[in-house]
């Protein structure tokens, strides 16, 4: 299987970017095709400009020469996994200038016309399965008690894209983790895309 795996973290030495590695190590441990992406380092631009809002509903003129290699790796996924921190319960700004850029009518989705105008149907259709990998500063129950808007996008949002229901791993209060529960989370990551 490819899989497209996507990362969002400024800082190489982070327990975010060992997450990542682990992610990639395993998976092609595993024998899948790794086509990884960390938009820190490829410096994505996140802000939406002006002209791709104004074309983004024009299909397929609303890829822009910039966005359109990003649309071709996901295209190319068979898989796609999504390894980030959340920061203020939502997701890093690049992440989410990703998600706008590149998740766009006539890629991640379509909309119908006639009877069913307006209505969303999901288009990436090759992507047989998706995950998340993330890190909550904010313990459990303070983030349940936000609403925990991470998980909720992805999941809702995940099956409404994919047709799959995403897989969910999430370590919480991570700035007040031991080194065992670092590193123990780390080998559920590990395990999870050894069999992904």
């Amino acid at each position: 299987m490819r899989v497209h795996v996507v990362h969002a973290h400024p800082v190489e030495t982070s327990y975010n970017r060992a997450l990542f590695g682990a992610v990639l190590d395993s998976l092609q441990g595993a024998g899948h095709a790794v086509d990884a992406l960390n938009l820190y380092d490829e410096d994505f631009p996140a802000v939406m400009t002006r002209e791709e809002r104004l074309a983004y509903h024009s299909v397929p003129g609303n890829l822009s020469d910039l966005v359109k290699p990003y649309v071709e790796r996901l295209r190319a996924a068979d898989a796609v996994v999504f390894v980030h921190p959340v920061w203020n319960y939502g997701y890093p700004a690049i992440l989410k200038g990703y998600f706008d850029r590149v998740f766009l009518p006539g890629v991640s989705f379509t909309m119908e016309g006639g009877e069913d105008r307006g209505r969303l149907k999901p288009g990436l259709h090759n992507i047989r399965k998706a995950a998340f990998v993330t890190t909550y500063g904010g313990d459990r129950l303070r983030t349940w008690a936000m609403g925990d808007p991470p998980r909720r996008v992805a999941m809702r949002w995940g099956w409404a894209t994919f047709r799959s229901r995403p897989k969910y791993l999430a370590l919480y209060d991570m700035n007040n983790c031991t080194p065992a529960r670092l590193e123990g989370f780390l080998a559920t990551v590990r395990a999870e895309f050894t069999r992904f």
